[in-house]
């Protein structure tokens, strides 16, 4: 962040606005627009995609890291610095050597599969990407857009890189399908993998992204209080803490950060003290999920994790669990059954088998996967989990 950036936040927060300065810059799920520490992954792209310079496409690249290593911040604050310089409004990079011609346009465009599930919405958000012009989001069927997208790439001059994302997360668009969806437009496009491993049979290019470092962490950390908090609200000895709690997994240090500010807010308190910072620690699970993936479902499904979360599961029939949130709603119990079991497939929960004396089928739990505190604070579902709506 630029330091006129952090000027203008402060002074626009005003006066006495307690802990929190800005909970949107506090939040895991806000990318950086330029990545703390990843300056040698950076470069190892703009190598990848050195041909562009050039006026040509780059090969396939997989962009892959364990989770909280900041894999979709690196790429979507590249693409968007890259789609500023070369998309259609942008100005051409040219050197001594290749200011003397004409550069193709060449859009960069970020697809996040935890909300981009269909054929019709990939194509939808690459085509919003590449034009100006509003893109139906009804009315007209996929093929329609398909053809609307091969119609804005015919041109020799231009082209696009498209980054599929979480693509090997359950329920996503697989990176596989969105190449096959890409193939009309193969000759002027081509594909950024981003996820923890490489897509099945991949024999492209990779560029690993490691757990970030103590040190990096740190930074990381520190980059988000001295824009999101108030001054001396919480020491660097805590920071430090936190980010060895955390072992290099900036999703899970944030989580924890912003549960702390926000324990300490509601309790009026000045400062984050140890206790905020332990209870917000207990509210981000061994193993946790990313958020947003919790945050990127449908708001009745936001609003029974909501709801879940309020009754404690744990130790509990997934049958009695559905019950309790079934009254506290207009859901039926086998609804909400369903939809629990949906949420495990997603891996947002998990189903944890009870003990049992009986012959019969094992009954299970729940426990949940993603950092509650965060989810209830980010989401607007929370505030109507007693008022879920009829199944979907």
């Amino acid at each position: 962040m630029q330091l006129r950036e952090r000027i203008d936040r402060r002074r626009s927060a005003g006066e006495g606005s307690g802990i929190v300065v800005d909970y949107e810059y506090l939040s895991p799920v806000v990318h950086r627009s330029e990545p703390i520490g990843r300056g040698p992954v950076l470069e190892q792209l703009l190598d990848a995609f050195e041909p562009v310079f050039d006026g040509g496409l780059p090969s396939s690249v997989a962009v892959t890291g364990p989770a909280g290593s900041g894999t979709s911040a690196i790429v979507a604050a590249l693409f968007a610095a890259m789609n500023d310089r070369l998309g259609e409004t942008g100005r051409s990079i040219g050197t001594t050597t290749r200011a003397a011609r004409a550069e193709p346009i060449t859009w960069f465009v970020y697809v996040d599969t935890r909300r981009v599930r269909s054929e019709f919405a990939f194509y939808r958000t690459v085509l919003s990407a590449l034009s100006t012009d509003s893109i139906p989001e009804s009315g007209v069927g996929t093929d329609a857009l398909r053809d609307r997208l091969q119609d804005r790439l015919a041109r020799r001059d231009r082209r696009a890189i498209v980054a599929v994302d979480h693509h090997d997360e359950p329920e996503t668009l697989s990176y596989r399908r969105a190449r096959e969806l890409l193939d009309p437009v193969c000759d002027s496009s081509s594909t950024v993998a981003v996820g923890r491993g490489e897509p099945d049979g991949w024999d492209g290019t990779t560029i690993p992204v490691s757990p970030y470092r103590g040190h990096e962490l740190v930074d990381v950390l520190t980059d988000r209080v001295s824009t999101s908090l108030s001054p001396g609200t919480v020491d660097h000895e805590s920071i430090r803490s936190l980010s060895e709690w955390a072992d290099g997994n900036a999703h899970d240090a944030l989580a924890a950060l912003y549960g702390a500010a926000d324990c300490a807010a509601d309790s009026d308190g000045d400062r984050i003290e140890p206790r905020h910072l332990e209870c917000a620690i207990d509210g981000v699970p061994d193993d946790c999920v990313h958020v947003d993936r919790a945050l990127s479902l449908s708001e009745t499904r936001q609003q029974v994790l909501s709801t879940l979360a309020s009754i404690d599961p744990a130790d509990r029939p997934v049958r009695d669990v559905a019950d309790d949130i079934a009254a506290r709603s207009s859901l039926t119990t086998g609804t909400v059954k369903r939809f629990l079991y949906e949420l495990a497939d997603r891996g947002v929960i998990e189903r944890v088998p009870l003990p049992t004396t009986g012959s019969g089928r094992r009954p299970s739990s729940i426990e949940l996967r993603f950092p509650t505190h965060v989810f209830n604070s980010l989401t607007p579902a929370a505030n109507r989990a007693s008022d879920l709506g009829p199944d979907e």
